[in-house]
């Protein structure tokens, strides 16, 4: 089974040295981080997944973009944002892609800000050599429209969304609504508290018709929602789970790909 990939902030002492990664906005990590964390620029990141010239394909490009933030070698990668952990899951699920051991703090900088005993053992970045890319290494693949096409009817498919936007009542900026034919609806608001217990997790996804065993793919509309919802299913037990990374908005721009417009979520 894949190792969690949350990890509760009293537990942080526990794992040795890390590298402290913080995703939060540019403006609240100048106000106030700790002294050893380095800030992702996730705009950059979350624009570069979805170009062609450094998409996930690139792969020297990420090579660099994580070797600029200091991650590699036995030390893993400790993320944190602003609580909502959606952003702090993209992260995780590129450095997990790429091969880098990496964990998501349950509950974010809210959970670890007044309590800095929980942080003495991040690291600066010394003298780390730069970082060997190993794509599809991770505990969550990656899936792109043409393969989750292909493969449509064989897999458990996850649509992270709101119930609005599987309805198709909330278009976002698309310019078709709706879901992927067979997808379930499980919000990833319904994953958070902060983000639940193995055992709860396991029970939410069972009750929304996720079979243990089969093959899970999760997806949002732009890759926070999914990667979160990855990490869940993970966190579940589940051991055959991938993101489709660029989702329904990826989704929904080929016509040739069908949606289905249906008001009462499964």
């Amino acid at each position: 089974m894949p190792h969690d990939p949350i990890i509760e902030p009293d537990a942080l002492p526990s794992i040795g040295e890390f590298r402290l990664l913080d995703v939060r906005e540019p403006a609240s990590f100048e106000a106030d981080h700790p002294a050893m964390a380095v800030r992702v620029p996730i705009e950059e990141w979350e624009a570069a997944a979805k170009s062609g010239e450094t998409s996930f394909e690139n792969v020297a490009y990420w090579e660099q973009a994580i070797t600029d933030l200091g991650v590699g070698g036995p030390r893993p990668a400790v993320i944190y944002d602003d609580g909502r952990m959606t952003e702090a899951a993209r992260v995780w699920f590129v450095l997990q892609y790429f091969g880098a051991e990496a964990l998501i703090v349950n509950g974010g900088w809210p959970a670890i800000r007044e309590r800095a005993e929980l942080l003495a053992k991040a690291r600066e970045a010394s003298e780390v050599a730069a970082f060997q890319a190993r794509p599809g290494a991770g505990s969550v693949g990656l899936v792109d429209r043409h393969m989750l096409k292909a493969d449509l009817d064989s897999v458990q498919l996850l649509d992270a969304r709101t119930a609005d936007e599987f309805a198709g009542t909330d278009l976002r900026r698309n310019a078709r609504g709706g879901h992927l034919p067979g997808a379930r609806s499980l919000p990833h608001a319904d994953l958070l508290d902060d983000l639940k217990s193995p055992s709860a997790l396991r029970d939410l996804l069972s009750k929304a018709g996720f079979q243990a065993g089969g093959h899970v793919i999760t997806h949002c509309d732009g890759g926070s929602r999914a990667a979160l919802a990855a990490a869940a299913a993970v966190r579940a037990g589940y051991d055959d789970v991938r993101a489709y990374y660029l989702s329904f908005a990826d989704w929904a721009k080929d016509e040739s790909c069908p949606v289905i417009l249906d008001p009462q979520p499964r």
